[in-house]
């Protein structure tokens, strides 16, 4: 699996980029949002590698924190690829989590490709959204902790009340504390 790609840019485009690593050129679909950090030849992106029958894709990110939105996107029925990564291009993490929370329909139709069935299912689905600027600078977060711990069965409704309990800043910390409590 590819999770992160470093090169030179030989093409770039507002939704991809070609990027030169020791010669071999990959081609990496980004949102407008990425696009616009990329100021310099070289680059560094986070990727996200999707394999399906007729495609091998690579998507690109600039921060982790965009990767996260965009992993959580794809999981939901209905939403592929394209779809968020126009929500990627549209909505910054911190503003995306912030009309999920606020359950704004009318802000998430904005985005090309989605209408209201698809708007109310992304935030019933997401209801619990935590962006997680944090690790963007390497430090831990609850964010990481709440994905640890939904990996391991928990629902998110647990999770986010457990949560909101807990003042640790070290993950392992965090998820020590919610598994004690969620037991």
């Amino acid at each position: 699996m590819i999770v992160g790609i470093n090169g030179t840019i030989e093409k770039k485009e507002p939704t991809r980029v070609y990027i030169n690593t020791n010669g071999l050129v990959y081609e990496v679909f980004i949102s407008i949002n990425t696009f616009h950090t990329l100021d310099s030849d070289k680059v560094k992106l986070h990727t996200i590698q999707i394999i399906r029958e007729d495609a091998h894709s690579l998507y690109g990110f600039s921060s982790e924190s965009e990767k996260q939105m965009f992993a959580q996107l794809i999981k939901i029925n209905g939403v592929g690829p394209k779809v968020a990564l126009a929500i990627c291009s549209t909505y910054t993490p911190s503003s995306f989590s912030a009309i999920v929370q606020a359950n704004d329909v009318a802000s998430l139709k904005r985005v090309p490709g989605i209408g209201p069935k698809g708007a109310s299912r992304i935030l019933v689905e997401l209801s619990n959204f935590i962006v997680d600027t944090s690790s963007d600078k390497g430090t831990p977060s609850q964010a990481q902790a709440a994905m640890a711990l939904e990996s391991l069965g928990f629902k998110k409704e647990q999770i986010i009340k457990v949560l909101a309990g807990i003042h640790a800043t070290d993950t392992g910390e965090i998820v020590k504390e919610a598994l004690k409590k969620l037991r």
